[in-house]
């Protein structure tokens, strides 16, 4: 044994050849960074080594073998590999043999490890050591592949792993551990696609280990590769990018028309100054020959690589039944439905949509709409076609007639589908801010008599206001500008609206006045008229078609603001920014990369179907082919980045104010506020968790956020590009200490899980039946200008004039499909906190904030049931009414109402 530090210049270790794994029967030593042998075991050699031993000067006599094992490790790599499912094709066929014949020869993937430490002499990267992994072990779950390799003690600490790919095919690799040094193994979570070196020869997969790095702390050895990766992911911006690609770019939304199919279905480009929108993925697809602004469809949008759904995610993910929905199902019941216009002449005939299900014509494969979409399509037998039938949402299966009650209407503002909307009344008379030349007057036509009439015995108007007893849905000045336009549109018609609710003493909100507005249009006069509670037949029915109006433009606003907008679309930025700024070292990239998974690739899909001219949205709610318009202008109007935290956006819309005394620090307008009761809790236990984990790593002067420069770049490219329209606002937050950053992420974090489960899973408990909240109004209301005929059509049928307003039958089967997938968890869904991810793990301190974080969620879940089973909560609990659980943090698979994912996957 050497008494004393031998330093070994250059360093050595045995080989195999040709490659750097295992010890066979052939070895050669080489110098590290040299192909020159310095020994071989057909000729052993010896070597002299002086140690102190008392001030005398010994030789001591070293073999190869002794030498090799005091200044090296055996270390072995393991790859777990998620095996892909072939095809049926002959390329795909082919290319599968190849790739086996590859695993055969062991030249299937190549390794390169790369030391944290540069060379102490040279200041320069070490010698990377390669070698080539060999399958071991194959399953329908997995793939291993190993080798052992030998690392000189004096190489340091592996940071990070080079993958080659030498297949055929893409390979998606989970998870690389180098297992044999004395400190324990060394995790490279990877999770991700790793593209054949055929695909792309010069370009090798980086994988850094799990653990966390500030910029100002990056292992000298990993500088470089930490700024060249960035780089790669951030590209050139040229080029139509491949599927295999991981470039993060940004684009306008220049792709929903396809104006070189019909000029008809050309539409804006959303963003820039004359339509403001937050910046989508670039693609790099070629400009159409018709409009160069606009860039050419395609049926694959592209995603980098690494948002898209794994293989194994996408045979059972909804996102997959979403596409079978798109391109199998709903193109058989437009064939079905002959006249697109044709409504439900029958109540009883909306019920058979649940009862009886609706015969689907013939098809070539008898039972393949029912093998990929087995809840909505049935195969009775062999004999007969497909049906579909739907399942009687959660509501409905309560109460038959949930739908038809005014403390309904009133209940669900608070704990529905669109909850983010109500606002506080502070002022009297109701005014709008549109110009009066070309909108009418001001102030509203809802008198301060009208109002006390409803509410007579409780308090005036004015005391109501005092009292914070006065709330309003107000879509008033955000829809009747876009009135003429829609109304131009083909079986569709619009209003401005305003809904006035009044808050009894048990906190449940009560109805009492709808105002319908028309401009000018068309040589017409302004109409306006305001519609009331009554009790005789007449206002009745009047009332209730008012409410249709008004939901479909809360459904509207819903889908396109509430939804879209705020959670889907909002997104996307903060995705590109932070794989093109925040290395995948960074401590806050792995805290939010979970709360990114599937997003990109779930808004693609959107783009392709959902969003597009023509698409489910434009085709079957109320603003038609202006439905993006209208997110855009939701979005230069009203979206702020500060106002996306839930606390500040109920301080904004009136419903609480801070009260240090108060639960969460704020005091509720409404106490039985189900959507703000649990959310609040939710907010407070997420922003607890960010604030434990931001604090362990930005902990002292060294260590602190103003000198992140990732961390500024990434806020600051979010602003200035990803949603660089807003880019001069003065309410975005600066980013300057712990706090800051704190709130930021925390608000990242609520929107992509809590706001998106509460705006999301419950659409079809909500909307899939559809009277409760049509999708579209299609008429206008019978004391708008009537004809004779509608005149009379309502008294003697006024439940068919709300039938003829309700969608047509193909809108409606459409939204319910929709709605019906959109609203299911899939059976690996992943819930917040449910899962630690790897690198939060490994750090002591995380892992504890983590388990914090996880109980503080379990708590939750016995809070939400709590509430639910609490008689005085009258907003969640009573006859025929559904307990709140769309905060609950977890969820069994399937349309539940219930369950928090980290991201917006659906």
């Amino acid at each position: 044994m050497l008494m004393q530090q031998i330093s070994l210049k250059p360093n050595c270790l045995i080989l195999n050849n040709p490659c750097l794994h295992g010890i066979g029967s052939n070895q050669t030593c080489f110098h590290v960074g040299s192909s020159r042998p310095l020994f071989t075991n057909q000729k052993k050699q010896r070597r002299l080594f002086k140690r102190n031993e008392c001030s005398k000067i010994k030789a001591v006599a070293v073999s190869d073998e002794e030498l090799i094992e005091q200044t090296s490790l055996k270390v072995k790599a393991i790859v777990t590999v998620q095996p892909t499912v072939g095809g049926l094709f002959s390329e795909m066929a082919l290319e599968r043999g190849l790739d086996d014949i590859t695993d055969l020869l062991g030249k299937s993937i190549l390794l390169e490890f790369v030391s944290s430490e540069l060379d102490p002499e040279t200041k320069l990267e070490k010698e990377r050591i390669k070698g080539y992994v060999h399958q071991t072990h194959r399953s329908v779950e997995e793939i291993k592949y190993e080798a052992e390799f030998e690392v000189p003690q004096s190489f340091g600490d592996i940071g990070a792993v080079l993958v080659e790919n030498e297949h055929r095919r893409e390979m998606f690799i989970k998870n690389i551990v180098l297992d044999g040094f004395l400190t324990g193994p060394v995790n490279f979570s990877c999770e991700s696609w790793v593209h054949s070196k055929h695909d792309n020869p010069d370009d090798k997969r980086v994988i850094f280990s799990n653990k966390s790095y500030l910029p100002s702390e990056t292992p000298e050895g990993l500088i470089r590769l930490r700024e060249e990766e960035l780089k790669t992911l951030r590209g050139n911006g040229q080029g139509e990018r491949k599927s295999f690609d991981r470039i993060y770019d940004y684009d306008v939304y220049n792709d929903l028309g396809d104006p070189d199919s019909d000029p008809e279905l050309k539409r804006p480009v959303l963003g820039g100054k004359e339509h403001p929108y937050p910046r989508r993925c670039r693609t790099g697809r070629p400009r159409c020959d018709t409009d160069p602004l606009s860039e050419k469809r395609s049926n694959n949008v592209y995603v980098p690589r690494d948002e898209s759904f794994s293989e194994l995610k996408q045979l059972s993910f909804s996102a997959n039944t979403l596409q079978s929905a798109f391109h199998a199902l709903l193109p058989v019941v437009k064939t079905a439905v002959i006249d697109k216009n044709l409504g439900f002449p029958l109540f009883s005939a909306i019920d058979d949509l649940f009862n009886e299900g609706f015969n689907l014509p013939p098809q070539a494969e008898k039972g393949f709409l029912a093998s990929v979409l087995p809840r909505l399509v049935r195969l009775v037998n062999e004999a007969r076609n497909d049906i579909l039938r739907f399942e009687t949402p959660a509501t409905m299966d309560k109460d038959r007639f949930f739908w038809f009650r005014d403390e309904e209407f009133g209940r669900q503002t608070i704990a529905g589908l669109n909850p983010c909307c109500i606002q506080l009344v502070t002022e009297w008379p109701l005014k709008s801010k549109l110009d009066p030349k070309i909108y009418g007057p001001a102030e509203s036509a809802i008198t301060t008599e009208m109002i006390e009439q409803q509410i007579r015995g409780y308090a005036t108007v004015e005391e109501a206001i005092k009292q914070k007893k006065l709330f309003i849905l107000d879509y008033y000045d955000f829809f009747l500008p876009l009135v003429e336009e829609v109304r131009k549109l083909e079986g569709t018609t619009l209003y401005g609206s305003r809904t006035l609710f009044f808050l009894n003493e048990d906190s449940t909100l009560r109805p009492v006045a709808i105002e319908l507005a028309r401009p000018p249009i068309g040589g017409k006069p302004e109409w306006r008229e305001v519609f009331t509670p009554a009790w005789h037949s007449t206002g009745v029915w009047l009332w209730r078609l008012a409410k249709a109006h008004v939901l479909a433009h809360d459904s509207g606003y819903h889908q396109l603001v509430s939804h879209w907008l705020r959670t889907h679309c909002a997104t996307e930025p903060y995705i590109i920014a932070t794989n093109r700024q925040l290395s995948a070292m960074h401590p806050i990239y792995k805290l939010l990369l979970p709360h990114f998974r599937y997003t990109m690739e779930i808004n693609a899909l959107a783009r392709e179907a959902l969003i597009n001219a023509d698409g489910i949205i434009e085709s079957s709610f109320t603003p038609k082919q202006l439905s993006l318009l209208v997110s855009s202008i939701a979005y230069d109007k009203h979206w702020q980045f500060d106002l996306q935290a839930l606390p500040n956006d109920l301080i904004h819309r009136g419903l609480a104010e801070k009260d240090p005394n108060a639960p969460h620090g704020l005091k509720l307008a409404i106490e039985d506020y189900p959507y703000a009761n649990d959310g609040l809790v939710l907010w407070d236990t997420i922003k607890s968790w960010v604030t434990d984990y931001v604090n362990h790593y930005y902990n002292n002067e060294s260590r602190n956020v103003e000198s992140d420069k990732e961390l500024q770049a990434w806020w600051d490219e979010i602003i200035n590009v990803g949603h660089g329209d807003k880019k001069d606002e003065p309410w975005w937050p600066n980013l300057k200490t712990n706090d800051d950053l704190v709130e930021i992420v925390t608000t990242i974090v609520w929107i992509t899980s809590g706001h998106h489960a509460a705006v999301n899973f419950g659409q079809y408990t909500y909307a899939g039946y559809f009277p409760n909240r049509p999708a579209i109004a299609r008429n206008n209301m019978p004391t708008e200008d009537p004809s004779d005929s509608e005149w009379e059509l309502f008294f003697e049928k006024p439940e068919v004039t709300l039938l003829k307003c309700f969608p047509s039958q193909i809108q409606a089967m459409t939204v319910m499909t929709v709605l019906d997938i959109l609203s299911s968890h899939s059976p690996d869904e992943e819930y917040l906190g449910e899962t630690i991810e790897p690198a939060w793990q490994e750090e002591p301190m995380i892992k504890a904030a983590f388990e914090k974080f996880k109980g503080r969620l379990m708590e939750l879940e016995g809070i939400v049931d709590e509430r639910n089973a609490n008689m005085n909560f009258r907003n969640r609990n009573g006859a025929g009414i559904l307990p709140y659980e769309l905060l609950k943090p977890t969820s069994e698979p399937g349309v539940t109402g219930k369950g928090v994912p980290y991201s917006v996957s659906i």
